[in-house]
C-alpha cells in the first residue's frame, strides 16, 4: 500500500517503475541512489536545508562504530511489541536507527530535509522508503501512519497529527540529563542539564504518555572517534574553536551517553 502523497496539490503518489506520480500528473523520479525527492522548491527556505556533508559523515562513521547501539537496540524492542504495520522516522538522517527499525514492521519510511543524508541512508536499506522532504509538509497522506518516530530530531506536532491514524503512537528520542555532560563541560563556560519533559508539555493535549524510559550507554573514545562525535552535534559550531581544539586533543575520553525515549498515544 503506498503512502506517499504528492507535496504540491496533496494526492498519492503512485510509483510506476522508478517514477512516483499522483492524478495530477505532477512526477517525482526515483535517483539512482534510490531515493525519491519530495521537497520543492516552493517549500525550501536554503539552497541546501539540513545537515552537511562533513556532519552526516561524521555521524555515519561513530554511530557505525556502535556507540549508540544500546539506543538502537531498545527503540527496536519497542517498535516490536507495538506490532504496527508502518513506521514514518522524522528526521532520518543518515538512516542508522531507520535501517534497524525496517525489519520490524511492513512499510518503512525514512524522511529528511538534508539530500545529502538521505543519499548516504538509501545505500543502506531497499526496502526502506527514503525520502528528501519538509516535517513542514510531511510527504505521506492523512491518517496513513501507525508510528512516527523521532529521534534527536524536530516534532513536527501539527503534521505528525494529521498522518497519523486515529490511536497511533509517536515515539520521542531525546538527550535525557546526564547525556554527553563531560563533553560539553569541556566544550562550554556553562552547561545546562537537558529538559527532555518539555516535549511531554508541549504534546500534552494532543498525546497520551503511555511509556517513558531511559538509557544509558557508558563509553570510551578514542581520538578519531571524538572528533566525530564533536562533528556531527551541534556543538561543532556552538563552541569557541579553541574550546574544541583542546578537546580534541585528548588521546581518549570517557564520555556517557544517555538517552530518554518516550512512547505517545494519539488522543
Amino acid at each position: 500500500m503506498n503512502l506517499l502523497m504528492c507535496p504540491v496539490c496533496r494526492e498519492a503518489l503512485k510509483l510506476t517503475e522508478k517514477t512516483w506520480r499522483c492524478a495530477n500528473n505532477h512526477s517525482y523520479d526515483v535517483a539512482k541512489q534510490g531515493y525519491v525527492n519530495l521537497h520543492v522548491v516552493q517549500h525550501k527556505h536554503s539552497k541546501n536545508p539540513g545537515d552537511t556533508v562533513e556532519s552526516v559523515q561524521a555521524r555515519r562513521a561513530f554511530l557505525s562504530a556502535g556507540f549508540y547501539a544500546p539506543l538502537q537496540q531498545v527503540a527496536v524492542e519497542k517498535i516490536r511489541d507495538l506490532r504496527v504495520e508502518n513506521l514514518l522516522d522524522i528526521g532520518c538522517g543518515e538512516g542508522y536507527y531507520t535501517n534497524a527499525m525496517q525489519a520490524e514492521v511492513l512499510q518503512c519510511i525514512g524522511v529528511d530535509i538534508a539530500k545529502n543524508a538521505v543519499q548516504v541512508a538509501a545505500k543502506l536499506n531497499k526496502k526502506v522508503t527514503w525520502v528528501v522532504g519538509t516535517g513542514a509538509t510531511l510527504p505521506v497522506l492523512d491518517a496513513s501512519i501507525d508510528l512516527c518516530t523521532s529521534l534527536f530530531s524536530p516534532i513536527p506536532k501539527q503534521e505528525i497529527l494529521r498522518v497519523l491514524k486515529p490511536n497511533a503512537y509517536l515515539m520521542v528520542v531525546t538527550p535525557a540529563t546526564e547525556h554527553l555532560y563531560a563533553m560539553r563541560e569541556a566544550l562550554f563556560e556553562e552547561v545546562n542539564p537537558h529538559e527532555p519533559h518539555k516535549f511531554v508539555d508541549q504534546l500534552a493535549d494532543a498525546f497520551e504518555l503511555i511509556d517513558e524510559s531511559i538509557v544509558d550507554a557508558p563509553f570510551t573514545v578514542q581520538q578519531a572517534d571524538l572528533k566525530n562525535l564533536i562533528a556531527m552535534t551541534p556543538y561543532a559550531y556552538k563552541a569557541k574553536p579553541e574550546r574544541r581544539q583542546a578537546l580534541e586533543q585528548n588521546e581518549q575520553f570517557e564520555l556517557k551517553g544517555q538517552f530518554q525515549i518516550y512512547l505517545f498515544k494519539k488522543k
